[in-house]
């Protein structure tokens, strides 16, 4: 007769642990759901205010205004406008009148109506953001909006200009060409250094000590924090080498050093997939290492390189730390125009407006990390969509 009081069982069968085991897996169960509940509240908590506050950055405010253009108001561009308009109309704007007439010389001796660029100020007045407006610039800006003379647009200042310390003024396009020249570096050196590391280690090498200390140091390098490569760029590039600073060049170089381990763990793990029955198969036909590594293995191994390599990529082009130790979060205006030309990426780009006391920046920032996450989430599905396609079934 079976006693069910856990204390004395006479089945054989029977594990009195077995209900105790059912409770802690529904309780680790519950757990795993909760976290993963979190998880998800906090990416969408974080989406909701990235984009809330990003969007708005998409938009600039302009003001229409008569510019007379002559000598007086291209020596002193302030004159070109009626003062009520100087508290409301963008610095930056104005600055550049001499340069409209330099492009066009027909507008000497004209009063045109334009869409003059507005301060940031009566930006984010119109988007009813935090602002500091006189009361008369308010009760103008409210005037001309009543008329149809202020209106929002759309911003390509904000993809077309570089970094500004006038807010309304700045852009990301001279971070975007830096990053651009530094990931092609980073891809130029890291790529094919990673991938031949990879196969000779995996395909060529012996297993003895030497090997086996490289494998344990390519494991610790994929770890160590990424402002120590910025360190070592530093000595290396910059304090041995002498090659410019704030340059694409060290910058890539220097992330191409932090990419290489990462290269090589997944490369590694690609050429490992490869059964061996394609190796056996191929020295079976007679033919040598290099031609089976070659002509079967690498092949079939190479979705799952390109993949790995382009996700550390794209982990490299979010990186900041190692690149403001090599001085590339510098103010850079102007768009660099070869990888020996100083210059900014976007990550540094983003954490220099995240630091800046206007108002204006914030949604600059929260626009910034919009567009750099939808290169990285571009790249990545990119990744995926190669492995998809070139992937074979075995």
């Amino acid at each position: 007769m079976i006693k069910r009081n856990n204390k004395h069982i006479d089945n054989p069968f029977y594990d009195p642990t077995l209900n105790g085991r059912h409770r802690k897996s529904k309780r680790f169960k519950a757990f795993t759901a909760t976290s993963l509940i979190f998880s998800i509240a906090f990416l969408i908590f974080f989406l909701y205010d990235m984009i809330s506050k990003g969007t708005p950055a998409f938009e600039q405010a302009y003001i229409k205004v008569d510019v007379t253009y002559n000598e007086e108001s291209i020596e002193n561009s302030r004159t070109a406008i009626s003062s009520e308009y100087l508290g409301v109309v963008s610095r930056a704007w104005l600055r550049e009148i001499p340069r409209h007439v330099e492009q066009n010389p027909s507008l000497m001796g004209q009063t045109i109506s334009v869409w003059a660029l507005a301060d940031d100020q009566v930006d984010q007045y119109l988007k009813g953001h935090y602002y500091k407006l006189k009361r008369k610039d308010r009760a103008l800006i409210d005037d001309l909006k009543a008329y149809g003379n202020v209106e929002l647009k759309f911003n390509k200042i904000f993809f077309t200009n570089g970094d500004s310390k006038i807010p309304e003024f700045a852009g990301l396009n001279s971070a975007v060409i830096g990053s651009i020249l530094t990931l092609i570096i980073t891809m130029l050196f890291a790529f094919p250094i990673g991938v031949m590391t990879a196969i000779y280690l995996e395909e060529f090498a012996d297993d003895n000590k030497f090997t086996q200390t490289i494998e344990v140091n390519i494991n610790n390098l994929a770890a160590i924090p990424s402002i120590l490569f910025g360190l070592l760029g530093l000595a290396i590039f910059i304090n041995l080498f002498g090659l410019p600073r704030s340059s694409p060049l060290v910058g890539g170089l220097t992330l191409a050093l932090m990419t290489l381990p990462i290269i090589i763990v997944s490369s590694r793990a690609a050429l490992r997939a490869v059964p061996d029955s394609i190796r056996q198969a191929g020295y079976g036909l007679g033919l040598t290492k290099i031609e089976v590594t070659r002509d079967h293995v690498l092949p079939l191994a190479f979705p799952g390189i390109l993949t790995g390599s382009i996700i550390g990529l794209a982990q490299a082009m979010g990186e900041t730390a190692p690149l403001i130790i090599i001085g590339m979060i510098a103010f850079i205006p102007d768009a660099p125009s070869s990888v020996f030309h100083a210059a900014t990426v976007m990550p540094a780009q983003l954490f220099t407006w995240s630091g800046m006391p206007e108002r204006m920046y914030v949604e600059k920032t929260a626009a910034g990390i919009m567009v750099l996450l939808t290169i990285l989430i571009s790249l990545n599905s990119f990744a995926i969509y190669l492995r998809k396609k070139y992937e074979v079934k075995w």
